[in-house]
């Protein structure tokens, strides 16, 4: 299929491009504009822009096992909603991805769905931090990172052995970082939790996890990827570790940098995930750490669950869904709060997450892969009856965002359009 996109705003950080200007795809690649002929379906990109497809460092797509609240086709299909066209999806499967048979189930199904799929490999078998999986077998079968997910590897040997494996093979290690004999409660500790009587979860949990995985990747010169980043202290470690030349990367998703552990007075579940939404002074630490650098990308932990799970406050599961509202939400705080321009954005949402993964993704130039979003500058409330994964479970619902994805090409293929 040959497309040619005229006269849209394009922004391509990778290649130092904002300018207005036309974009044409053949064969599933982005090719020179002078090669479009008449046998080409031309859109109009007036008022749009146009920027990489969205990579997304971090998602649940429930399948094998759970396909009752997502599945890899259904949430492909919520991703191109939201401009995500490279997806990193997590192994907390059942059964877990600690076998070459899963990886390869993963990535067949994911074959015919509308974002690319890069499968997470688990370090520990069935991510019990017992028994460590065959690394090599796993990724030969084609894993793109290695992680627990949502749990710590309790030896630390054992997650030391894993970077190492990880370094020699080049794929992330990407942790959730968590003290498990601190953590377990519902929401953040503090006076929120103490006025709901709800068992809170310390700052502390998390920030012992991560200052574990830096002390590792300083002693040993390995790269490590810290997920879901929540506190200030956190925060303050990564950048630390950075300025002394630690190699670790980090993440925090849009959840934290809009909203607050006071959505949780409402008694709605589907404002508990974890980490928990913190504090004030926690959210306004990571958009600064976005804006210098600190933080590097903006993933969703995208996390599905059914309505009956989250109908009980306390006993429901973590989570909250976030492909389709990830852009909107991230650009609503940074872009129209005057933190980031939209190229900075679209370096946290596509450029840098694509380096992370090392995929062949994050920019529009001739011969890379056909993956892009369109959006428009336009204001749109989160119904999550019309949101187009199976889970309705968004943080977001009922809030009003300011930007709207209008377009999402994936391998040269339009996988979603409002236009």
């Amino acid at each position: 299929m040959k497309i040619l996109i005229k006269n849209v705003h394009i922004i391509d950080p990778e290649n130092n491009i904002d300018k207005t200007g036309d974009i044409f795809i053949e064969n599933g690649v982005f090719a020179d504009v002078q090669s479009a002929d008449n046998d080409t379906t031309v859109l109009d990109g007036t008022g749009l822009t146009a920027v990489p497809g969205l990579v997304d460092l971090h998602v649940h797509l429930r399948d094998p096992g759970q396909t009752q609240k997502e599945d890899i086709i259904s949430g492909c299909r919520a991703a191109a909603a939201g401009g995500v066209t490279s997806l990193l999806a997590m192994p907390n499967t059942i059964p877990a991805v600690d076998t070459p048979e899963t990886v390869k189930y993963i990535i067949d199904k994911a074959k015919n769905a509308d974002a690319h799929v890069y499968v997470v490999g688990a370090i520990t078998k069935d991510l019990k931090s017992e028994k460590p999986t065959n690394i090599q077998e796993l990724y030969d079968a084609g894993i793109k990172a290695l992680s627990d997910d949502g749990y710590p590897v309790k030896n630390t040997a054992d997650m030391v052995n894993a970077m190492k494996t990880a370094a020699r093979l080049g794929i992330p290690v990407t942790a959730h970082c968590e003290d498990p004999y601190l953590a377990g409660g519902k929401m953040n500790e503090g006076k929120i939790s103490e006025t709901l009587g709800v068992k809170g979860m310390p700052r502390a949990a998390e920030d012992a996890g991560t200052a574990r995985e830096i002390s590792l990747a300083g002693a040993y010169d390995l790269p490590i990827h810290i997920c879901h980043v929540s506190t200030y202290t956190s925060a303050n470690m990564i950048r630390d570790a950075k300025s002394h030349g630690i190699k670790v990367t980090a993440e925090t998703a849009p959840h934290y940098i809009m909203l607050t552990e006071k959505e949780l007075l409402k008694k709605d579940a589907d404002y508990r995930m974890n980490p928990p939404l913190r504090t004030e002074k926690d959210r306004l630490a990571m958009i600064q750490a976005l804006c210098d650098g600190t933080i590097d990308a903006i993933a969703t932990d995208h996390a599905p669950h059914t309505p009956e799970e989250k109908s009980d406050f306390v006993n429901a599961p973590n989570g909250s869904i976030g492909m389709e509202t990830s852009f909107a939400a991230a650009y609503t705080v940074l872009v129209d709060g005057g933190y980031l321009t939209e190229s900075q954005l679209i370096e946290k949402m596509s450029v840098n997450p694509a380096k992370i993964l090392k995929i062949n993704a994050g920019t529009l130039s001739v011969g890379s892969p056909a993956d892009l979003m369109l959006y428009a500058k336009e204001s749109w409330t989160v119904d999550p009856d019309k949101l187009h994964g199976k889970s309705k479970n968004t943080p977001f619902k009922g809030t009003t965002l300011s930007a709207k994805v209008k377009l999402t090409i994936c391998g040269g293929k339009i996988v979603y359009s409002e236009l």
